[in-house]
């Protein structure tokens, strides 16, 4: 496939009749090709694969497991009732409006060691960014500002086409990408920032990415670290609740910063937020903050002297509230794999309607996951359930609200209390049995391995000791040997 003359895409074809020939025949010989015409590659933003019938659409450095199909035309909804797979690859990846999108906003790289790592967009991210952007634009706008971005309006199920639809012009709300988690939604995000920047309605937006936790916030800037040249910009990091209000009261357009929804928590001598800025192009992104996001309800809480005397009562409010009390006129847009839907936390009664929806059936059927089969085992571990869920509640509650604080100490009292009833020894025992059991009978029948996680090391060290005391033959003090290993 040429542009310009340009070499940006190989595509390797088997003969459909030949049994020995198959997509992975196809792959192996893009693999000599690599090696012996190098030239060739030096444009290359797609490699595709097929036999006439499968057909499969990787990077130039993917491995087998990241060649993945194309299964849409023109957009989320446009998915054809035949599954001819290689007509819905020329037809809908190599449709030129599309194609030129794709390479100038869904092609990244990454450096592992000193590996350059090149990543492209799978059809579910392609469209579901061109959605949320739209989606972004309109709820940014009022109604006489449009035209909107000159892309068609990628659709997907009745939801998500509703969704759109919905979206409401200066609502500052641009809906939900809902993605099962493994599905590539930090690349999605990063694709979406890229080509948001450079909507010209948008005047040059300012981007806040807001997560509920350190190492998310951490493990996200650096996704978007790495995706410079792409962002045409290097992304900010708050590190502190000052550096956020620095960042963004001296800020008049443009930029990508990164904070925790903590970040937006008053300072001891406030009230109330004070707002930092009014501007109505800024964008705040949300990324995985489940509790966090939905805080706008009021409590009362006890204002204590140094003595612990209580002083006084005073009202607060979740970040939530604060963020919003901080960027009033900003536009909000939610990705998330767990949408919450309960009391006060509704997903979409915060961002908007649902953009674009790539459930775990939608990864399976595509194999870029595994199935998953959950059996519940709460019948058999019904100990002390009823207190095991309340503090979970409690520690949930304060992790999310004082990950920042000084509060720390509260929240470890309540973590050590949930451990003591999760790790008691009735229970482990009665877990270890039951681990032990299904195990067996499973690997009786099929071969495989297994992981268990708990909550600390110690409850794990307790556990392996009584999964040992059933079985003493999966021990062994030779290390890299024994069936039972503790990590």
């Amino acid at each position: 496939m040429f542009i310009n003359g340009l070499p940006i895409s190989v595509v390797e074809l088997k003969n459909p009749a030949d049994d020995h020939a198959d997509i992975w025949n196809a792959y192996n010989q893009l693999q000599t090709y690599k090696d012996e015409i190098a030239e060739l590659f030096v444009f290359n933003e797609a490699l595709i694969i097929s036999d006439g019938w499968t057909a499969r659409v990787g990077s130039l450095t993917a491995n087998k497991e990241r060649f993945l199909p194309w299964k849409t035309v023109s957009g989320e909804d446009d998915k054809p009732l035949l599954e001819f797979q290689l007509e819905t690859m020329v037809r809908g990846f190599f449709k030129p409006e599309l194609l030129l999108d794709y390479i100038r906003y869904f092609v990244l790289f990454e450096t592992d060691n000193d590996t350059i790592i090149k990543k492209i967009a799978g059809y579910h991210q392609f469209h579901a960014v061109r959605a949320a952007v739209e989606a972004t634009v309109k709820a940014k706008q009022a109604e006489t500002d449009f035209p909107l971005v000159a892309d068609n309006v990628a659709k997907y199920q009745v939801q998500a086409t509703k969704g759109l639809d919905k979206i409401k012009p200066g609502s500052g709300k641009a809906g939900v990408v809902w993605h099962t988690q493994g599905s590539g939604k930090s690349i999605s995000m990063v694709c979406y920032a890229s080509k948001l920047l450079q909507q010209p309605t948008m005047n040059n937006p300012t981007i806040v990415v807001v997560t509920d936790r350190n190492d998310l916030d951490g493990q996200l800037y650096n996704t978007f670290g790495m995706a410079q040249e792409t962002l045409k910009q290097i992304p900010q990091q708050a590190d502190d609740r000052d550096t956020l209000r620095e960042l963004l009261l001296n800020r008049q357009s443009g930029g990508i910063i990164f904070t925790t929804i903590q970040k937006f928590a008053l300072l001891a001598d406030e009230t109330e937020h004070p707002v930092l800025s009014d501007r109505a192009n800024i964008v705040v992104v949300s990324d995985e903050a489940h509790r966090s996001q939905y805080g706008n309800k009021s409590k009362l809480v006890e204002v204590k002297d140094e003595n612990g005397t209580v002083k006084a009562h005073k009202y607060v409010y979740g970040y939530s509230k604060y963020m919003r009390d901080a960027l009033p006129n900003a536009s909000f847009i939610g990705f998330t794999g767990t949408p919450i839907a309960m009391d006060d936390k509704d997903t979409r009664g915060v961002f908007g309607e649902y953009v674009s929806i790539y459930d775990i059936q939608d990864a399976v059927d595509d194999g870029a996951t595994v199935p998953i089969y959950y059996e519940s085992r709460l019948a058999k571990l019904d100990i002390n359930q009823d207190k095991i869920e309340v503090l979970n509640d409690e520690v949930e509650d304060e992790i999310g609200e004082d990950e920042e604080t000084a509060d720390r100490e509260k929240i470890k009292s309540q973590w050590a209390a949930l451990e003591k009833l999760v790790g008691a020894e009735p229970r482990i025992q009665q877990v270890a049995k039951d681990l032990v059991n299904h195990f067996t009978t499973r690997t009786a029948t099929f071969p495989g391995k297994a992981m268990i996680v708990a909550m600390s090391r110690e409850i794990c060290v307790d556990l392996y000791n009584a999964i040992v005391a059933i079985k003493p033959e999966w021990h062994s003090s030779i290390q890299r040997k024994g069936r039972l290993r503790l990590l």
